[in-house]
């Protein structure tokens, strides 16, 4: 795992052999982020991480110059290893919150310019989470949501869909 981008780029991560999350891929996050770059501005936003996992997506934003990212993470080895990451790397824009995403989404009352959601892909709650963010309004205007996911999941009758790409076994969802 590396960060692509920004002041950190070709930083290596090595996250520890018990973690439990799956973390996306190099690929596919490279992928992703040139497609952002059409799309969005991550330098100066507000970004909003959850199922943060190893950190990879809050890392590679906070890299590229975001404002502020905010990385929700429920299990406590991969919180300490986004923590202690970013502070060897001196991330002053990361918050990193131990957490059940679902219940930060109930409860958080800011707005974000990028949301990323990358939940276990056998979550059952996972194809509600686009109308969970909607509904809590935590997207701000022009602000771009994406949610990955595997091939078992269809968001494109979605009223937020914008568009599907697929990445391997990866697919992101993505909503504005």
């Amino acid at each position: 795992m590396r960060i692509i981008s920004g002041q950190w780029k070709g930083r290596r991560l090595n996250p520890p052999k018990n973690i439990t999350a799956r973390p996306t891929t190099d690929f596919a996050k490279e992928s992703l982020f040139n497609l952002l770059l059409n799309r969005i501005q991550i330098e100066g936003s507000n970004v909003l991480d959850l199922f943060a996992g190893t950190g990879s997506i809050s890392l590679e934003c906070a890299s590229r110059g975001a404002r502020s990212v905010t990385a929700v993470e429920l299990a406590h080895t991969q919180q300490n290893f986004i923590i202690s990451t970013s502070k060897q790397l001196g991330a002053t824009n990361l918050t990193v919150l131990r957490g059940d995403a679902f219940r930060f989404i109930a409860t958080c009352h800011e707005t974000f310019d990028f949301i990323f959601a990358d939940p276990p892909y056998a979550l059952n709650k996972l194809p509600a989470i686009p109308d969970l963010i909607f509904e809590a309004q935590l997207l701000a205007d022009g602000g771009l949501f994406v949610l990955e996911h595997s091939a078992n999941n269809r968001f494109d009758t979605h009223p937020h869909f914008w568009e599907e790409r697929k990445y391997g076994n990866v697919h992101f969802s993505f909503f504005h």
